[in-house]
């Protein structure tokens, strides 16, 4: 469900808020390098501004990690409040006012979304989930270049989950920034009502002490 919803990041960052990803911090470089090169029209100062949020966020959930990792349902939980409030914040914004890209309002959208996909993503990184080096590892991995296939089905759902996730968004956008971003805010809440309680009955349960 997050894979998907960085799809609906992703879309709604790029397609409405000036070609800048807020959540794929390897493609911004590569945009934030055509930029500073003048080619295309790309924009600067945006990639600039998602790639500072992202690192602040990211510095914020390895603080996070630091204090709650012996604690994984309090740990996932407090992301998942982070992510769903940022980003529930900037659907309002986007409600509210006429968002541009290349403007104040627009940056601080764009803030507001790498902030969150950066407390996310470490997060995801310290908690170690398998599988998810989603298309070098499908191809290395792959029966038919001799590996094991280990993994195939994650992984093959996490790139499905991202195109998915990049389409809809993609199709919300048609009638307004809101739509992508309310959905996104939804779908973190979402994870975190479904999956919060069943960790915590997990870590309950007899065979967990």
């Amino acid at each position: 469900m997050l894979t998907f919803t960085t799809g609906l990041v992703d879309a709604s960052s790029y397609l409405g808020l000036g070609h800048v990803f807020t959540a794929n911090m390897t493609g911004n470089i590569v945009l934030l390098g055509f930029g500073i090169a003048g080619a295309g029209g790309l924009p600067v100062l945006a990639p600039l501004v998602s790639l500072a949020a992202f690192l602040v966020g990211a510095g914020l959930g390895g603080v996070l990690a630091s204090r709650l990792s012996a604690h994984h349902p309090r740990h996932v939980a407090s992301t998942l409040a982070i992510e769903t409030v940022l980003v529930a914040i900037a659907a309002v914004l986007s409600a509210a006012i006429h968002i541009r890209p290349s403007t104040v309002s627009g940056n601080v959208v764009v803030a507001l979304l790498a902030l969150a996909m950066g407390v996310r993503n470490a997060t995801v990184r310290k908690i170690a989930v398998p599988d998810l080096m989603t298309l070098t590892g499908l191809a290395a991995d792959a029966p038919l270049f001799g590996g094991s296939g280990k993994g195939s089905t994650r992984r093959t759902a996490a790139v499905v989950a991202m195109l998915t996730g990049a389409i809809v968004g993609a199709l919300l956008l048609k009638t307004s920034l809101t739509l992508p971003l309310a959905a996104a805010a939804g779908l973190a809440l979402a994870t975190w009502l479904v999956y919060i309680p069943v960790a915590r009955r997990g870590l309950d349960s007899p065979r967990n002490g």
